[in-house]
């Protein structure tokens, strides 16, 4: 069964190495559920004392006022033979023989973290400690709870000490050792006040009475200690401590452990109850008890662990690689993230994606629309048709039919039609750079790299407008086209005055009544709605030619080639991840490294013994 308490050990040192402390965080915490006992008492209740006379050791920081300002994670290792020694988690390789150092390196590593203010720290210290005298066991040595702050503390220290005291003991996983003085009434004990808050019915909290040979005569502490002023699950034990004259003749502490076995077994008042008093037998209680609790925690806590690597992996998988540290990795990376935003964007315009259906809504109802829009009848208006005819005829009248002022008819008609081609053009370019940004923001890999994520939508956009470019030259040349050489067989189909009975011998000016005009307006709109037909129908396949197809064939060509040029540094500077990003993954890994430690260590262990 020791080594239940082992396990738990190397959990917390794990926890404490990997920064893991319990408190408030993103990150999942798995000191949290590990079994614990936290040491909680006011300040000269004796729990300093106390602590001490389990360990067999002076080692504690003494003084006035707030001497524990750190939570001091107390791991006692019973080992068979050799000599006593020390070792703090932040000095992993040193080992302190002399206790008195180990005072000192407390006060030291507290004022390292909190400065000589006399502030309080939530960040434990680690400390282990290898004896023949002590049992396998774990204690956290909490800051004393006190009333009033002294000089150099802030007022709100009382607050913030009870607060931390409180963080620790209302977790279902801890045990209260709760330190009360036996020559103070109960009632008044901070210890009891604070434990009574989390575990009003003492089903996890464990009384020590200390002071017991410092009562006042006549007054004994056996209604006490038999549970009668002060009910708890598991019975109160007394010990007697060190007075201050013994410690400071440096008595030791194997032998003040003798002399408090004789006080409760010389004591009449105390005699019955000597076989369950003194800090040996507290030890052994609360190593027994601790082990029995972490043994019932064990299959919530492998389910625990189970579950949050799984959480872990999935969400460091979210995150994304680290950055590679050569010049060919991070080509490599980028290619890949380029890719992956390349193949979004495609299945966007192939329908996978939702988007690729607005470039049809521009070829089947826009274009239409503009170009339904076109006032042909206005360009084509009685006034403008004789206005055009004559101006095209010049000094000499046409002799049969006016064929520059249907060619000017019909070209300045024609050439209205490239405002709607141009603006189909724009829309669809439009459309393109939508589903860019949309591409690139469902590239989960591009968030974690702000400056790719510009270069690529700078490229991709940059792409784009070239291609928009090109497209809008060649779907101009289908209007100019048109407007360039007409269909002629058009005109050859048209009736003729002769044939319709007219007079060859009228005069030529006869054919500028309205009637002639009508005509003639009549056959140029018949043309130009021909033409617009065909447009229509023309203009969406270069379109689709000169932008989405070459857009799905080439969208970062350009990007590529470039890429091809830089060196290690410049690729380095397009994966500069999301500071925050990056601690994130960082905390994520060494977290994820604390758990599966955690796996392997209760795998391990064999449960049957």
């Amino acid at each position: 069964m020791e080594n239940l308490i082992a396990l738990v050990n190397r959990l917390q040192r794990a926890c404490t190495a990997l920064g893991d402390h319990g408190e408030e965080s993103s990150l999942p915490t798995l000191w949290d559920a590990l079994p614990t006992i936290a040491v909680v008492g006011g300040q000269s209740s004796g729990k300093s004392s106390v602590l001490e006379s389990i360990v067999g050791k002076d080692f504690l920081p003494r003084g006035s006022g707030i001497v524990t300002r750190r939570p001091l994670v107390l791991q006692l290792h019973r080992i068979e033979e050799g000599r006593e020694y020390a070792e703090f988690g932040h000095l992993p390789r040193k080992r302190f023989t002399d206790f008195a150092a180990v005072r000192k390196e407390i006060a030291d590593e507290t004022d390292r973290e909190t400065g000589r203010s006399k502030q309080i720290s939530s960040v434990p210290i680690y400390l282990s400690i290898y004896s023949p005298n002590v049992v396998n066991l774990t204690l956290i040595d909490l800051p004393g709870l006190t009333k009033v702050a002294v000089e150099g503390q802030p007022d709100s220290i009382v607050l913030d000490i009870e607060n931390m005291v409180r963080s620790y003991i209302e977790k279902p996983n801890c045990i209260i050792l709760a330190i009360s003085p036996a020559n103070q009434d109960l009632a008044t004990s901070d210890a009891i006040k604070i434990s009574r808050e989390v575990d009003p019915k003492g089903e996890r909290t464990f009384g020590v009475l200390t002071k017991i040979d410092l009562m006042d005569k006549g007054t004994d502490a056996v209604d006490m200690l038999e549970g009668k002023s002060y009910k708890l699950q598991f019975p109160w034990i007394g010990v007697v401590n060190r007075s201050q004259a013994d410690i400071n003749k440096n008595v030791d502490m194997i032998a003040a452990r003798r002399r408090e076995r004789e006080y409760f077994s010389s004591t009449p008042e105390y005699r019955h109850l000597a076989n369950r008093m003194g800090s040996e037998h507290l030890g052994k209680v609360l190593s027994k008890h601790l082990e029995s609790v972490i043994k019932s925690r064990i299959p919530g806590l492998q389910s625990l662990i189970n579950k949050t690597i799984v959480e872990l992996e999935t969400e460091l998988s979210r995150l994304g690689k680290p950055i590679a540290t050569d010049a060919g990795g991070k080509l490599y990376m980028i290619m890949e993230i380029c890719r992956s935003f390349d193949g979004n964007f495609k299945e966007h315009l192939d329908g996978v994606r939702p988007g690729g259906d607005k470039i049809y809504y521009v070829f089947d109802n826009q274009l239409p629309a503009a170009l339904k829009r076109l006032q042909f009848d206005k360009q084509l208006s009685m006034d403008n048709v004789r206005k055009l005819i004559t101006e095209a005829d010049g000094y000499q009248p046409h002799l049969i039919a006016p064929e520059q002022g249907y060619r000017r008819l019909i070209e300045s008609s024609i050439v209205s039609m490239k405002g709607p081609a141009e603006a189909a053009v724009d829309a669809v370019h439009a459309i393109l750079k939508e589903l860019i940004h949309k591409a690139i923001s469902e590239t989960a890999e591009l968030k974690q790299y702000p400056s790719l994520r510009v270069e690529v939508s700078n490229a991709a956009v940059e792409s784009l407008e070239r291609m928009r470019d090109e497209s809008k030259k060649a779907t101009l040349q289908l209007v100019e086209m048109e407007c360039s050489y007409l269909t002629v067989d058009f005109f050859r189909k048209l009736p003729q005055d002769i044939e319709k009975g007219g007079n060859p011998t009228h005069s030529i000016f006869d054919r500028y009544n309205d009637s002639y005009l009508r005509r003639i307006g009549s056959n140029v709109l018949s043309y130009v709605n021909m033409v617009c037909a065909t447009l229509r129908n023309s203009i969406p396949k270069s379109v689709v030619y000169g932008q989405v197809r070459e857009a799905k064939r080439s969208l970062l060509d350009h990007f590529f080639t470039d890429l091809g040029k830089k060196e290690g540094k410049q690729l380095g500077t397009l994966l500069d991840e999301d500071p925050a990003i990056m601690q994130r993954r960082l905390s994520l890994a060494k977290r994820l490294e604390l758990y599966r430690a955690a796996q392997a260590e209760i795998d391990s262990v064999a449960w049957s013994k």
